[in-house]
C-alpha cells in the first residue's frame, strides 16, 4: 500500500475540515475532520522526524487553523484556508516527508 505523505494529510485536514463545516453548516463536524487528520499527521510526523518536530508541526497546524480566521477577513475564506494549508504542507514536507 502506498504511503500518504504527512504534508498531504495535514493539508487535507485543514481544507477538508473547512469543506465539511461549510457543506454541512455544522462547525463541529468540520472540527472532527480537522482533528482526525491532525492526529494522523501527528503520528506520521513523530514516526518520520521524532517527537520534537511532531510537536512543532502540531503547533503550526493549530496556529494555521486559528490564523486562517483573521486572514479570511482580509482575503476571503477559501483563499485563506488554501494559503494556510499550503504553508503547513510545505513545512511538513520540509521537516518530515523529505527525510522519509
Amino acid at each position: 500500500m502506498a504511503r500518504i505523505p504527512s504534508s498531504v494529510t495535514a493539508a487535507s485536514g485543514l481544507v477538508g475540515g473547512f469543506a465539511v463545516a461549510r457543506a454541512t453548516k455544522r462547525r463541529e463536524l468540520g472540527g472532527v475532520a480537522l482533528a482526525a487528520a491532525g492526529g494522523v499527521a501527528a503520528l506520521q510526523w513523530r514516526g518520520a522526524a521524532g517527537p520534537r518536530t511532531a510537536a512543532a508541526l502540531g503547533g503550526l497546524y493549530v496556529a494555521a487553523f486559528a490564523g486562517s480566521h483573521p486572514l479570511a477577513k482580509k482575503i476571503g475564506a477559501w483563499p485563506s484556508v488554501l494559503t494556510v494549508a499550503t504553508g503547513v504542507a510545505l513545512a511538513s514536507w520540509s521537516l518530515a516527508d523529505r527525510k522519509a
